[in-house]
């Protein structure tokens, strides 16, 4: 690793924080769309929604949570692949710096700003009634899951933002991401579920990072979930990482 990495990915963490708070815009929609669905099933669908508690904003903030990052990190493959096609990576590349610190730089970025969108939805839902009876190193818990989390898809955003074709290619890939929580327990008991609807829902990541971060808030006994969402994460972080940075050493050499 260069000697210089640590201060070469601030100085480039700079550059990019400096234009997200010139468009601070990109937060505010990433923002708005899980703050939207809140709205809609706290008010409009959650009388209908059987879910075993007094209240659905509580059943149905983990699931918002994670729909905030998956809509956050599309915006990374975003920069990403501008700064590809602006030719700001030749420019990097000319100049003695650490190749590595150009990702790390837009991945940190993306933990920055996401941290700040869930900051925002957990506001929200504070004023909509949400309430928590984890202790200090609960919220600390759900925090360290959501970032691990963050990291992991933050990775695979860096693939189609280094090989997309167009600005559109670059984020489609989060499309996906985004209704996956559909199909789990965010919304609904699995128990509800039609059987391969079930049994999808009941072995996909975003299920036991769900419960996990529900019983942490409900400040309940943690199960296996908690591992099983850890192992989910580790997972998906260690293989994203692996073929995000082959796929980079090939797209700069």
């Amino acid at each position: 690793m260069n000697k210089h990495f640590l201060g070469d990915t601030a100085v480039l963490l700079g550059r990019s924080l400096r234009h997200i708070a010139r468009s601070p815009d990109t937060i505010i929609t990433t923002a708005i769309m899980p703050i939207a669905f809140m709205l809609l099933f706290v008010y409009v669908f959650g009388g209908a929604i059987e879910t075993g508690t007094d209240s659905y904003v509580n059943y149905l903030l983990p699931g918002i949570l994670i729909i905030t990052i998956a809509s956050g990190i599309s915006y990374t493959a975003f920069r990403l692949f501008l700064d590809m096609q602006g030719g700001i990576f030749e420019r990097f590349q000319s100049m003695p710096i650490a190749r590595s610190s150009v990702l790390w730089a837009h991945v940190l970025t993306s933990l920055v700003a996401n941290l700040i969108s869930l900051v925002v939805v957990v506001l929200v839902a504070l004023i909509m009634g949400f309430r928590s009876g984890a202790d200090v190193w609960g919220w600390l818990a759900v925090a360290g899951i959501l970032l691990l989390f963050t990291l992991a898809l933050t990775w695979i955003a860096v693939i189609p933002g280094l090989t997309a074709k167009s600005v559109d290619g670059a984020g489609a890939f989060s499309y996906p991401l985004i209704f996956l929580p559909f199909v789990s327990s965010a919304f609904v008991p699995t128990q509800s579920m039609p059987g391969p609807v079930r049994a999808f829902a009941e072995h996909q990541p975003v299920t036991s990072i769900v419960n996990a971060i529900r019983d942490l808030f409900a400040r309940q006994p943690i199960g296996t979930d908690i591992w099983i969402a850890l192992a989910w994460c580790a997972g998906i972080l260690v293989l994203a990482y692996l073929l995000a940075t082959v796929t980079y050493r090939r797209r700069i050499s």
